[in-house]
């Protein structure tokens, strides 16, 4: 089954699994065409997805630069919005891209096997509640994906920063609260 799986996400095929944070539909970020089906499934809108990297290798080969600063809170396992040196794989992103490094949950495995970035949106259509079990994830996606159940998660979803002018910046409120997210960078002598 592990091979299968393996070889499923490879080819651009969908995969409903757990993330490090909430129930996450995933497919390689790097096959264009699979991307895009998972953006008229998931995301009508078009907004680009959050990429789930398995180390800080995969920035640079995904066209972003990264500060030191944007390296630390990257470990922490928050979503970090890297501007991109260029155009390179614009259906990810023009000029940033938002990437994170799992550090825990069946998607840590599934990067570390796999050795390629995943687009990882939760689990949901569109305006739609995340799903908290792979029931509701059906619901959503029926055929269209391969399922992991890795129970019920009634986790946030992943804090999204930004380091803008040496300042922190927060986009997105999840597992870390504005207030913990600043004292833990304080802590850290970032930004």
């Amino acid at each position: 089954m592990e091979g299968k799986l393996l070889s499923h996400v490879r080819r651009g095929g969908f995969l409903v699994l757990r993330t490090d944070t909430l129930y996450g539909i995933v497919t390689n970020a790097l096959n264009k065409g699979a991307v895009l089906r998972l953006q008229k499934l998931r995301r009508p809108s078009r907004r680009p997805f959050v990429v789930l990297i398995p180390s800080h290798l995969w920035i640079r080969k995904l066209g972003a630069e990264a500060k030191r600063e944007e390296l630390k809170l990257l470990s922490l396992g928050l979503t970090v919005v890297l501007k991109k040196r260029r155009n390179y794989l614009g259906y990810l992103g023009k000029e940033s891209i938002a990437l994170r490094i799992p550090r825990k949950g069946e998607v840590f495995f599934l990067l570390k096997k796999l050795n390629l970035p995943l687009v990882a949106p939760s689990a949901n259509l569109e305006g739609k509640k995340p799903a908290t079990n792979v029931r509701e994830a059906k619901r959503y996606f029926k055929d269209k994906a391969l399922y992991l159940d890795g129970g019920k998660v009634l986790n946030k979803p992943s804090t999204i920063v930004k380091v803008e002018k040496g300042k922190l910046i927060l986009l997105r409120e999840g597992n870390f609260t504005l207030s913990s997210l600043r004292r833990v960078c304080k802590r850290l002598g970032l930004v």
